[in-house]
């Protein structure tokens, strides 16, 4: 019996389907879920979520947001997200080199204009890590 889920980003779906398992970079841990677990609400933090169907294992970066359990669904709400096979290597390589730039001129007091760019910096890392990680795991098969 699978679990519903469903991946949603601030402008869009990034993935809905019936899965066997969902793994979620918890706050406090990576966790798995499979069908009929018990109740969540989690916070996310930056890391990769896994969704592994029958035929399929599909892997996908989020940048924070909460994730809500129950036994028949998984919500993930993501501040960002984006399939690990959508992500353009030049794209990510350039916003890191930008964000980098711009942290190097700026005085390193957490303002909010620094916490965006560092922020933006380390999306970037996630982006670029994920793709050297898992386009690899996919391409083997």
């Amino acid at each position: 019996m699978p679990i519903r889920c469903e991946v949603v980003s601030q402008d869009r779906i990034v993935y809905q389907g019936d899965v066997e398992i969902v793994n979620i970079p918890g706050l406090e841990g990576d966790m798995g879920i499979l069908p009929n677990h018990a109740p969540v609400l989690t916070l996310l933090r930056f890391g990769i979520v896994s969704i592994k169907t029958k035929t399929d294992e599909q892997f996908f970066t989020v940048a924070g947001g909460v994730a809500e359990v129950q036994p028949d669904q998984v919500t993930i709400l993501a501040d960002a997200a984006e399939n690990v096979d959508e992500i353009d290597i030049q794209r990510a390589e350039s916003a890191r080199r930008r964000a980098e730039e711009l942290l190097a001129k700026m005085p390193q007091t957490p303002t909010e204009e620094y916490l965006s760019v560092q922020a933006a910096m380390r999306r970037s890392d996630l982006r670029l890590d994920a793709v050297r990680r898992y386009k690899a795991v996919r391409n083997k098969r």
